[in-house]
C-alpha cells in the first residue's frame, strides 16, 4: 500500500516536549536536513472524517502543525535541523500495513512471550543473516503498569537510534492503553519502533498497532484512519530527542497524538465489543528477538540499563492520565531477560532499557 504523500509539510512550530530543542540553521546542511517549501494547497474538497478529534491535544495544548524534513531524511539529520518527522521514503511513498511480530504485556500471567512467525528479518546491508523462516521470535520487556478505568493517557518518550542485531525483528518504546476480559485483550498502541521488517533502515519510525479480541491486526493500518496533512504512521523521527505521545478516546474513536498534532484515529468500530475506556495503561521498552540467539543481542532504549545512577538512560516520563481523578502511579515490574533494567525514578517517570555490556558479550554479538 502506497500513496503519494509529496509536499506535506507543517509550517508551524512543534509544541510540548521535555527541555528545549534548537532549531540549527540549514544554510550549511545537506539537502535532506532542509525543510520543504509548502506545496501549493489543492482545489477538490478534503474528504470529512468520520470522528474529529478534541479542540486540545491531551496534555492541554492547541494543536500546531509539526515541522518536517525532506522525503527520506534520516533520524540523525531531522535531530540536528531539530525538525520533527521525515516522510520514510525520498520517493515521497508513504508507509502501508505491515504484518510483523509484536509482544504484548496485557497482565502476569498472560504476557506475550514467544510465538512462531514465518517472517524473516532482513539484516542490514552487506550482513549475512542465519534467520529462517518459521523461527520462533523471543520478547522482551521493561514494563510500567497502572490498572486504572480512563479515557486515555499520555507520556513524554525519549527517542533513539539501539542497535537492532541483524537477525532480530525489532526494537520499540510505547504507550498502550488496553481493556481487558476473561484475559481478552483490546488495546491501542503508539510509539517509536527501530524494525527493518516494518520500516525498512535502522532509524525510529512513528508507529500504530491494536489489538481486537486479544488478536494482533497489524502495523500503521488494520482500520487507522489518518488525520494529519503532515505526520503519518511509518514516519522516520528525530533521534536523541524527547516528544510527547498520547492517546484519547474521543467522538467515538482512540485518538493519536504525537508532539504537537492529532495523528489519526481508530473508530470505535474497529472493535467487536465496547472499548471506550481503559482496564489497564501501560508503558515499555520492548525487544523482539530471534530464538537463534539465546541471549539477546539487541538493545533497549538508548543501550545503557535503567537505574538510579544512570541519569543518561532511556525515559518515559510524566506519564499522565485522561478523564479520572486517579493519580498516575504504575506499578513497575520487569519481564525478559537479565541484560534488560527497569528503576522507577518516580511515580510518573522510568529509566529503563540495556543490552550486552560486557566485552565479552559485545564481542560474540558480533560474531553471531
Amino acid at each position: 500500500m502506497l500513496k503519494s504523500r509529496r509536499g506535506l509539510l507543517a509550517a508551524g512550530i512543534s509544541a510540548v516536549v521535555i527541555g528545549t530543542i534548537g532549531i540549527v540553521s540549514t544554510l550549511d546542511a545537506g539537502a535532506e536536513q532542509i525543510p520543504e517549501s509548502p506545496a501549493p494547497a489543492s482545489s477538490a474538497p478534503a474528504e470529512e472524517p468520520a470522528s474529529t478529534p478534541p479542540a486540545r491535544l491531551p496534555w492541554g495544548a492547541e494543536p500546531e502543525d509539526i515541522q518536517t524534513g525532506r522525503d527520506g531524511a534520516s533520524s540523525g539529520s531531522l535531530k540536528t535541523s531539530g525538525l520533527d518527522a521525515a516522510a520514510p521514503d525520498a520517493s515521497g511513498a508513504e508507509a502501508g500495513e505491515a504484518y510483523a511480530p509484536k509482544g504484548r504485556t496485557s497482565s502476569r500471567t498472560s504476557t506475550l512471550k514467544r510465538e512462531e512467525t514465518s517472517v524473516v528479518p532482513p539484516a542490514p546491508p552487506g550482513i549475512n543473516s542465519k534467520a529462517a523462516a518459521n523461527s520462533e521470535v523471543l520478547y522482551h520487556y521493561n514494563v510500567a503498569s497502572q490498572d486504572v478505568v480512563t479515557q486515555g493517557a499520555y507520556a513524554n518518550l525519549t527517542i533513539h537510534k539501539p542497535t537492532l542485531a541483524k537477525d532480530d525483528f525489532h526494537t520499540l518504546a510505547e504507550l498502550a492503553v488496553v481493556a481487558s476480559k476473561d484475559k481478552v485483550d483490546q488495546a491501542v498502541e503508539v510509539g517509536w519502533t527501530v524494525d527493518r521488517v516494518v520500516n525498512g533502515d535502522d532509524d525510529p519510525h512513528l508507529f500504530v498497532y491494536s489489538w481486537v479480541d486479544g488478536v494482533p491486526q497489524c502495523y500503521n493500518g488494520c482500520g487507522f484512519e489518518q488525520y494529519s496533512k503532515n505526520i503519518r504512521p511509518g514516519d522516520t523521527l528525530p533521534m536523541d530527542t524527547t516528544k510527547r505521545f498520547g492517546i484519547e478516546f474521543y467522538d467515538n474513536a482512540w485518538w493519536i497524538a504525537y508532539d504537537s498534532e492529532w495523528v489519526g484515529y481508530f473508530p470505535a468500530k474497529h472493535w467487536t465489543i465496547d472499548f471506550s475506556k481503559t482496564t489497564t495503561v501501560k508503558m515499555y521498552g520492548e525487544v523482539a528477538s530471534n530464538s537463534i540467539n539465546t541471549v539477546p543481542c539487541t538493545q533497549m532504549g538508548n543501550g545503557t540499563t535503567g537505574s538510579l545512577a544512570n541519569t543518561t538512560a532511556a525515559r518515559i516520563g510524566s506519564i499522565s492520565l485522561i478523564g479520572t481523578t486517579t493519580a498516575p502511579e504504575p506499578t513497575t515490574y520487569t519481564l525478559g531477560s537479565p541484560e534488560y533494567t527497569l528503576y522507577k525514578l518516580s511515580a510518573r517517570t522510568l529509566r529503563y532499557g540495556g543490552g550486552p555490556e560486557t566485552a565479552d558479550r559485545k564481542k560474540a554479538c558480533l560474531a553471531s
